[in-house]
């Protein structure tokens, strides 16, 4: 008997201290927040506003994310495609910190609904990895394409002066961009288009709740 892999019922187990951790602890980032190119300019109420709300929503989207490479991995077949998802995740843990530093430092909190998005999510890449792993692999690289295009979108609303926020928002989108080049890259296999619609009504009822709890 192979006792070097830990089974089934200890992976829930650490899934759900990673859970808990996930949605109820501080998150220190690990890594280095960017830095602003020049020097942080005032920001009025409203655009403080404005980018505190958009922050409270990449941090959701994060804490999302991580339940989705969770989940993938927990059910997936291949003991290389698990490391690689939790190492993928830990890279990404860094995005909760600096996403839950920067809401707090323009005067908000992050999503209330935080075990909801991390619950949803958790069951979506449980669903996903269960398909198999090329199309498990395939819709971490979709989830990824439309999280970049949900970043692009917040460049073009945040407030042009509040460079400490799109310096955050830049990153992130670097490294999805990354992390989805590399799902393709071990074959992940793009998942039907009704499958990519509800992905982005998905998304979108996340995005919009989480704007304003």
């Amino acid at each position: 008997m192979d006792t070097s892999r830990p089974g089934l019922i200890d992976r829930c187990i650490a899934e759900f201290d990673a859970a808990l951790r996930t949605v109820a602890a501080a998150h220190p980032a690990g890594r280095a927040r960017p830095q602003a190119a020049a020097a942080q300019e005032p920001l009025t109420a409203s655009e403080r506003d404005l980018a505190a709300r958009l922050m409270r929503v990449n941090h959701a989207g994060e804490i999302a994310a991580q339940a989705l490479y969770r989940g993938q991995a927990l059910v997936a077949g291949d003991a290389a495609l698990r490391s690689a998802l939790l190492q993928a995740a830990d890279e990404e843990h860094a995005h909760l910190g600096w996403c839950q530093e920067r809401t707090a430092a323009l005067g908000a909190g992050t999503s209330r609904l935080a075990p909801f998005w991390y619950a949803g999510a958790l069951a979506i890449g449980v669903a996903a990895g269960l398909a198999g792993d090329r199309r498990s692999l395939g819709f971490l690289a979709e989830t990824e394409r439309q999280v970049s295009e949900h970043l692009d979108g917040h460049l073009q609303r945040l407030p042009g002066q509040d460079q400490v926020s799109r310096r955050i928002v830049e990153r992130m989108r670097a490294d999805e961009q990354a992390h989805r080049q590399d799902a393709l890259a071990r074959g992940g296999i793009e998942p039907p288009a009704p499958i990519r619609r509800a992905m982005r009504l998905a998304s979108r009822v996340m995005t919009s709740v989480a704007y304003y709890f």
